[in-house]
């Protein structure tokens, strides 16, 4: 903690310069320049957490999408250097409807305004973000161009229809690490460490390795490219595979490592990312979601608890499991874990054994929470049991709870 309170961040009092975004579909709106001037193109995606700004612009699942911020009032606390969840931001553009003039926290080091612009992250604010929103609602995730270098919307429209669609893209390698690091474990009543985790970084969050390394965990984050050789290298007693873009359907080395890996019997647990790359593993397909889950509220049940937790998502794509049955797989036994409550979406798989033992699990939200609710954090200890052989209950047979009824 430092030792004084930093000057309140201030953003600069230039005149902000008129900005224009189109939807695919036509769809218009006008307002300000917000951050870096210029033209930006992505998807167009919409967050409902009211804090957590500066985790989501630099969540590396955000990379090629256009953030709508649905609370109203964004850059209150400013930017610090504490906060961002990798090295850079990785939004595409970035839409607020008001925009704080000044930063009020003690923590603040500068302001959003400024922080956009140094990272080159053109945006607009003014615009009403409730409409914006309700239309991607009913009509769904779509490509979006945010300018301000033309006022002609025919022009960016043209421009929006001619840019790279997310559907089919393969994007983990480009936000992935491309060197090899260690986040060493954290001493505790265990001692030094515990156990070795390799991580393969499809666009992983600083908080997930750390929430591991808290637990007595060394995590060797490796590659998204990484091969079972080198995975094995590290002689793991677990596997990770983290959250990250694209579209899994793109996506088959990943999906062939996580197989050899799961053949020699290497304990798994994926996040977001992970979740559907171990439901193509298992032999699910997946499927792009209207307008997917982003934000820090959504329901979730875990069937093997019965519990209901409210968490952090960001994912535009599902997998297509059967709710309400085991699949046979050559693994093992594959089942829905976790369902979401307001669309019954699969929210988590479970692998186990003919002996009932957890092999594997993944999830489609952030344990990791940051920032959002801290409910899903057992699962992080889930993993830790799974290591140690200690997890043999039968797998989820809770009757699966649907949006209608819950």
């Amino acid at each position: 903690m430092p030792s004084h309170a930093p000057t309140p961040a201030t953003s600069s009092t230039r005149e902000p310069k008129p900005a224009l975004l189109v939807l695919e579909d036509g769809r218009t709106f006008h307002g300000e320049s917000y951050g870096a001037e210029g033209e930006t193109f992505g998807e167009a995606v919409f967050s409902t957490g009211m804090t957590g700004y500066q985790e989501t612009l630099t969540d590396p699942s955000y990379h090629r999408q256009v953030v709508v911020m649905t609370a109203p009032h964004i850059g209150n606390t400013g930017v610090n250097d504490e906060d961002p969840e990798s090295s850079r931001i990785w939004v595409a553009g970035y839409v607020v409807r008001d925009p704080s003039r000044v930063s009020s926290s003690w923590r603040a080091q500068r302001s959003l305004d400024d922080e956009l612009k140094a990272q080159g992250v053109v945006g607009i604010s003014g615009v009403d973000t409730r409409a914006l929103t309700r239309h991607l609602r009913e009509r769904g995730a779509m490509r979006v161009g945010i300018s301000t270098e033309t006022t002609d919307p025919a022009l960016l429209l043209a421009k929006v229809q001619e840019s790279a669609e997310m559907a089919g893209s393969e994007l983990s390698t480009a936000v992935s690490t491309q060197e090899a690091y260690v986040v060493p474990a954290q001493p505790g009543p265990w001692g030094e460490k515990q156990y070795t985790v390799a991580a393969l970084d499809l666009g992983i969050k600083a908080m997930t390795p750390y929430r591991m390394a808290e637990r007595g965990i060394e995590v060797h984050v490796l590659p998204a490219t990484a091969s079972i050789e080198e995975i094995n290298a590290v002689n793991p007693d677990g596997l990770f595979y983290s959250n990250g873009p694209g579209d899994p359907s793109a996506t088959t080395a990943q999906v062939e490592t996580l197989q050899a890996a799961l053949a020699q019997g290497l304990p798994y647990f994926g996040i977001c990312f992970g979740n559907q790359l171990f439901g193509r593993a298992l032999g699910f397909g997946t499927y792009k979601l209207k307008y997917g889950h982003r934000g820090i509220n959504q329901p979730v049940i875990d069937r093997t608890t019965n519990k209901v937790e409210v968490t952090a998502h960001n994912h535009g794509f599902a997998v297509d499991a059967p709710l309400d049955a085991a699949t046979t797989t050559p693994y093992g036994e594959a089942t829905v874990s976790h369902v979401n409550l307001n669309d019954d979406c699969v929210e988590g798989l479970e692998l186990r054994g003919e002996d009932g033992v957890l092999k594997g699990f993944s999830v489609q939200y952030h344990p990791e929470a940051a920032a959002g609710p801290h409910d899903a954090g057992y699962l992080f200890d889930r993993f830790k049991d799974l290591m140690a052989g200690g997890l043999t209950s039968t797998a989820a047979t809770t009757p699966v709870i649907s949006s209608k009824e819950a």
